[in-house]
């Protein structure tokens, strides 16, 4: 069977958790995006929101709320230059579903175009606190959204692993 690029993309994606300081390009970023706004919805209602943030300060705030929840004074977003957020209504048909797909999608293509990105989660404890809804407000979002996931996102600081072999009963054909 012949070689297929976007098969290859699948395969070879890795979780980056080492980045480079300097900020992607925002040709990068839109086509990163984009790739979100493709993915499968409930539907087709599209009922996500997408949220790039490169501000430092709200960068800054996002890691310092991530870490408190998971325990740590670390950065849970790695020090990537962006930060990629899927949020959903609390009411939309399925929105870890729609949003699940939405950060499959961005993290693919990121790695298409040479990017490293890392899912990063506690965005739905994020945004249950009233700090968070702050930054709704102040990027003009609605405020009953939950947050589904995160992406860091930035050039990769090194190579990835390899994957780990796939164990042997992962799926099943039946007919």
């Amino acid at each position: 069977m012949e070689k297929n690029e976007c098969l290859e993309i699948i395969k070879t994606r890795r979780s980056c958790r080492k980045y480079r300081p300097e900020q992607i390009t925002d040709e990068e970023l839109k086509l990163v995006l984009e790739a979100g706004t493709f993915a499968p919805t409930s539907r087709g209602l599209q009922a996500p929101y997408i949220v790039a943030v490169q501000n430092d300060g709200q960068k800054a705030q996002l890691a310092a709320m991530n870490a408190a929840v998971m325990g740590v004074t670390s950065n849970p977003y790695y020090d990537a230059p962006t930060y990629v957020l899927v949020l959903a209504p609390a009411d939309a048909p399925n929105p870890v579903q729609d949003g699940s797909c939405i950060l499959e999608n961005m993290m693919l293509a990121a790695h298409a175009i040479g990017l490293g990105s890392c899912w990063i989660h506690r965005e739905r404890e994020i945004f249950e606190k009233p700090e968070a809804k702050e930054l709704l407000a102040a990027w003009g979002l609605p405020q009953n959204l939950v947050g589904i996931g995160a992406l860091s996102l930035g050039y990769p600081a090194g190579e990835p692993a390899p994957a780990k072999p796939r164990k042997a009963d992962y799926y099943r054909i039946i007919k």
